[in-house]
């Protein structure tokens, strides 16, 4: 039989691992982090030193662990089980290298990969896409990539930067010629303490309070042409470029949805066990039908979004073409289930579940971020509908044609 939902020896000791480090060391630390909106440098380090950060994710020959794509979603789950700003903080680094590795050249990727993958020093990434007057529509972006003597002046303002401003390495997006649109858009990669690239606001946020976002606003930054992702030094294209690299992206979004997952699993665990123990009318109140059949829901639901992401991450592992969307049906789904399982959790404890003293209110604002970024669940849903009903015109034609 060839469908195994099954897990390897080796990924159930990777589970085990992560998990432990979630209980032992996210845990205990989440409540200060969310509080005080600290960046986790301790929690991040352990992470990297014992190797379940990003590094272990991307490929070996650049110095990184090369775990396969179910196996990375396994890791982010269990990290989001901990506590997702913690989590977000540790895997960051993960999406700009992801595009390093998309689109770079090979002396790219050694240069730069190996440097994420460095064992004794923690260096991060971030991504710069989103800017101030565009969103969604990322394509319309207005940071400007100007051509000078040996490389590019970059002028704009980057929104929402996971990492923004305190990273070592910033892959950013930019125009090098407005009419071309989108085949006019490149990345580079910036370098901490380049003089034109300086941190902007620092965002206050509703959830995934322990890591950093901020505004990354570049004026007159020369960043050389070696640094421009997807060209050799002679300017000739040698990757897909960053319109085919963010359509490859489609698949980091299982990694998303595996993060919800592990939001949405943690409020379960929580409300459940706590409904055991609260008694109400003479009873825990996990034996009344309204909080039990609202808990097997959340179950249900959690272990269906668990397997459209491990779908979306076996296809992305095996090179199957996502033709009908299923990196963002994992990412919506997921998305959508964190927050009603969260809310849900709220609801079990009631009153409780409101006030900081129980870590419900945490969670159902740390997963409302799993709806708006790396693609809106209206974008998700948009991304779908082109897919099944472009699925459906091409039958309705081959239909005709063999009628015909």
């Amino acid at each position: 039989m060839a469908l195994d939902f099954s897990l390897t020896s080796e990924q159930e000791e990777i589970r085990a691992l992560v998990r432990e480090f979630a209980v032992k060391e996210m845990r205990p630390r989440a409540d200060h982090h969310d509080e005080h909106e600290e960046t986790p440098w301790e929690v991040m380090r352990k992470a990297h030193e014992i190797g379940i950060g990003p590094a272990a994710m991307f490929p070996t020959e650049y110095g990184g662990g090369g775990l396969d794509r179910v196996t990375e979603l396994i890791l982010s789950e269990e990290l989001s089980f901990g506590d997702a700003g913690m989590a977000v903080s540790i895997l960051a680094s993960g999406l700009a290298g992801a595009g390093i590795i998309a689109m770079g050249t090979e002396e790219q990727k050694q240069r730069y990969i190996f440097r994420l993958c460095d064992p004794k020093d923690l260096r991060i990434a971030a991504m710069g896409l989103t800017e101030p007057d565009s969103g969604s529509d990322s394509l319309s972006l207005r940071t400007t990539a100007t051509r000078v003597d040996g490389g590019y002046l970059l002028n704009g303002t980057k929104q929402f930067c996971t990492n923004g401003g305190i990273a070592d390495l910033q892959v950013v997006f930019a125009t090098t010629d407005r009419s071309a649109g989108p085949a006019g858009i490149t990345g580079f990669v910036i370098e901490k303490d380049n003089p034109g690239m300086r941190q902007g606001r620092k965002e206050r946020k509703l959830g995934v309070r322990a890591s950093h976002t901020a505004q990354v606003i570049l004026e007159d930054c020369f960043v050389p042409d070696e640094a421009r992702l997807g060209f050799d030094r002679d300017g000739k294209a040698t990757g897909p470029g960053a319109i085919g690299a963010m359509l490859m992206l489609e698949a980091t979004r299982p990694a998303i949805a595996a993060g919800a997952i592990g939001i949405a699993r943690a409020a379960f665990e929580f409300a459940r066990d706590y409904s055991l123990e609260r008694e109400q009318f003479g009873k825990p109140i996990a034996k009344h039908e309204a909080i039990a059949f609202k808990l097997a829901d959340m179950a249900t639901e959690i272990d269906a979004a668990r397997l459209l992401a491990w779908r979306a991450g076996w296809m992305a592992e095996q090179g199957i073409p996502m033709a009908r969307g299923e990196g963002s049906m994992a990412k919506l789904f997921a998305g959508d289930v964190a927050m009603r399982v969260t809310v849900d959790a709220v609801q079990v404890l009631g009153g409780y579940g409101y006030i900081k003293e129980y870590p419900v209110e945490r969670f159902m604002r740390d997963a409302k971020i799993y709806q708006i970024w790396e693609g809106t669940a209206e974008i998700q849903r948009l991304v779908i509908s082109r897919y099944v009903l472009g699925e459906r015109r091409a039958a309705g034609r081959a239909r005709l044609a063999q009628a015909s």
